[in-house]
């Protein structure tokens, strides 16, 4: 029987209070583990389960995550999870506005290095620690009309194999996680997007998703929360610097015809 016990460790989730976020918020504290969570959205946080340490944080503005994260650290962290990213604009390159592109990579890709810089001090100190970085499939396959979306997710594996390299030999575990496509409201609106800038119905875009995975069905958000909870864990104290997908094997994120 795996022994994914948490007790005793503190663990800081972005954008953790809604979707996927707080799936994760929740499974790391089911396994024992006190969890403070940030989030955009005030409603979100005021409506926190019980166990949960929330805050209203924009994880896009440096100083907003220092004054979150530094208040975090001063008694320690032992787990990162760096969940926050937005969708960014579906449309063709030409497009594509310097605002729009520069909004996402800096939610999807600045906050990041906002975050991850402000644990690894406290990580390197007590020579033990995890972050994990959620990248996409959209993090190794080019996909049409989301260019600042994938060019961060590209950025967040290499993100992640640079911080592994360097916080490894302090004890410190990187990795990042490549979710598919996940049922939710989420999803729901890429799909939305895609169909409106495609002129198509939205069940055909959804087939047309689900016709790119091997396994022909989207994930739930457990599953994700369940590969963290293991690389949280004792079980994946050897692993380090990897990207992990989640997603019935994507063979591409956009078929031709379907």
């Amino acid at each position: 029987m795996l022994n994914t016990d948490l007790t005793g460790k503190r663990a800081a989730v972005t954008a953790g209070a809604n979707g996927l976020g707080l799936v994760i918020a929740e499974t790391l504290k089911d396994a024992g583990a006190d969890v403070y969570v940030c989030d955009i959205d005030p409603e979100a946080i005021n409506s926190l389960p019980s166990g949960l340490t929330g805050t209203v944080v924009d994880v896009s503005d440096p100083d907003l995550v220092d004054g979150w994260l530094l208040n975090i650290v001063k008694d320690g962290i032992d787990i990162l999870i760096n969940n926050a990213g937005i969708s960014g604009p579906t449309a063709a390159i030409e497009d594509i506005s310097t605002e729009d592109w520069q909004t996402c990579l800096r939610t999807n890709l600045d906050a990041m290095f906002f975050c991850s810089r402000r644990v690894a001090s406290a990580m390197k100190k007590t020579n033990d620690g995890v972050i994990i970085n959620l990248s996409s499939t959209a993090g190794f396959l080019g996909m049409p009309l989301r260019a600042p979306y994938v060019a961060a997710k590209f950025a967040i594996v290499g993100l992640t194999k640079t911080l592994a390299m360097e916080l490894g030999p302090h004890g410190v575990r990187v990795n990042a996680i490549a979710p598919g496509s996940i049922n939710g409201p989420r999803m729901d609106r890429v799909i939305a997007a895609h169909a409106e800038t495609d002129d198509l119905e939205v069940e055909d875009v959804r087939r047309m998703y689900t016709r790119g995975v091997s396994m022909g069905r989207f994930q739930d958000p457990d599953e994700i929360a369940d590969l963290i909870l293991y690389l949280t864990s004792d079980h994946g104290r050897s692993i380090n610097g990897q990207l992990l997908s989640v997603d019935g094997h994507t063979e591409t994120l956009y078929p031709r015809d379907m």
